[in-house]
């Protein structure tokens, strides 16, 4: 595999690279984000890896940027920064998965492997013409979260629903977009006593 390492920390660029090497996989460095998509556009990657927080272009940019011209390279985002907001506009940019630092390292080879077999799944799919709508939603499993969504009395959390129907949360939360862009899904803001509102989602009816 090939892998595209794009993060401003050049020990944690090091130690990535190790990583790979490891595991058997070749790897790229950029010390950015403009570096990274330079790389990107001249180059085919398995699956890329990016910080958030870097000079010149950060890792929200950098996905933006990426997703603009690929739309199935999965993109793990590597940060020390856990707020919810930030996973979600993270998801709704177009990445497909988290990884919180410090790394380490089995978790970041079975997530890699995990990540790019799912990708290859659905080329695969794709190439064989099934069915699938735009954004890489999968009919199946679309109709599965519609099916539990529309069987719910009370509105629900990502996190929630995740667990409930055993589905990766950015797995659901790409599906729920999807859901609200169609007009299928509404969002409901429920109002904690400590922090910021929380999302919730409904059927619309």
């Amino acid at each position: 595999m090939k892998i595209l390492i794009v993060d401003d920390d050049a020990s944690l660029r090091y130690m990535l690279t190790e990583i790979c090497k490891h595991a058997g996989w070749d790897a790229d460095t950029a010390e950015n984000g403009k570096q990274g998509l330079e790389a990107f556009r001249t180059n085919p990657y398995d699956i890329v890896l990016v910080d958030y927080h870097m000079p010149e272009m950060d890792g929200l940019e950098t996905v933006r940027e990426i997703r603009k011209r690929d739309v199935q390279t999965p993109i793990l985002v590597l940060t020390v920064d856990e707020r919810q907001e930030i996973a979600d506009q993270f998801l709704e940019d177009g990445a497909t998965d988290f990884a919180l630092k410090p790394v380490k390292a089995p978790d970041m080879i079975s997530r890699i492997q995990l990540h790019v077999q799912l990708s290859n799944i659905r080329q695969i799919q794709k190439n064989d013409d099934e069915p699938y709508t735009a954004k890489g939603i999968s009919h199946q499993t679309l109709h599965h979260i519609s099916v539990f969504l529309k069987e719910q009395q009370q509105p629900i959390a990502v996190d929630d629903l995740s667990k409930k129907i055993n589905l990766a949360y950015p797995t659901v939360y790409r599906y729920l977009m999807y859901l609200l862009d169609e007009g299928k899904v509404k969002q409901v803001l429920s109002h904690q006593k400590v922090g910021r509102p929380k999302k919730l989602y409904q059927w619309y009816v």
